[in-house]
């Protein structure tokens, strides 16, 4: 396995080792003790989430407020734009995002950590993502912030107007968003 940190250090980009053959290929989607010892992180996660959407798709940017959520995420079905955002008010990150094509091709994955909002944009006809998180969902302490909110200014990478839920289209912007000190 490689951890490659990105420009917000807390965000890394995780890539297995695959063993390919004429046959196909395996590789350790995730494995407890190789992670720890690559990233330093000792994280127990609780809960694996399966999502199945359409192109041009976004689904953001969520985050808990309490119970907060790390989550380790990868596509097992077609290409993403994965994006987390510091929203930790007393980080010096606050406000910067980072964003990572993830593909059934390239197998990386992408670790958020608590205090972040994630969001992706579905690049392919469809995409299957399957994500870990270190804390059960809590829908009282869900939150969302609006996926287009100039003061964090994310390139989207399209052109092409994506399809919301009713939720993200009316989420607040970071300015008047709940978020972490």
């Amino acid at each position: 396995m490689k951890v490659t940190a990105t420009k917000i250090p807390e965000i890394l980009i995780i890539e297995p080792q695959v063993f390919t053959d004429d046959r196909g290929f395996f590789f350790e989607s995730f494995h407890d003790k190789s992670f720890q010892e690559k990233t330093g992180l000792n994280i127990n996660f609780v809960q694996d989430n399966h999502s199945r959407s359409n192109q041009n798709v976004l689904r953001g940017l969520h985050y808990q407020i309490q119970q907060p959520q790390a989550k380790l995420v990868r596509v097992v079905s077609g290409e993403i734009l994965d994006i987390g955002v510091d929203i930790r008010q007393s980080s010096p990150t606050f406000k910067q995002w980072v964003g990572v094509i993830l593909s059934a091709e390239n197998k990386k994955q992408l670790f958020i950590p608590e205090g972040f909002a994630h969001g992706f944009f579905v690049l392919s006809k469809t995409a299957d993502v399957l994500y870990k998180t270190n804390n059960f969902y809590q829908g009282k302490f869900d939150r969302s912030i609006r996926w287009n909110d100039p003061d964090i200014g994310i390139n989207w990478h399209s052109n092409k107007t994506p399809i919301l839920s009713e939720k993200d289209q009316n989420a607040p912007f970071l300015k008047e968003a709940e978020i972490f000190d």
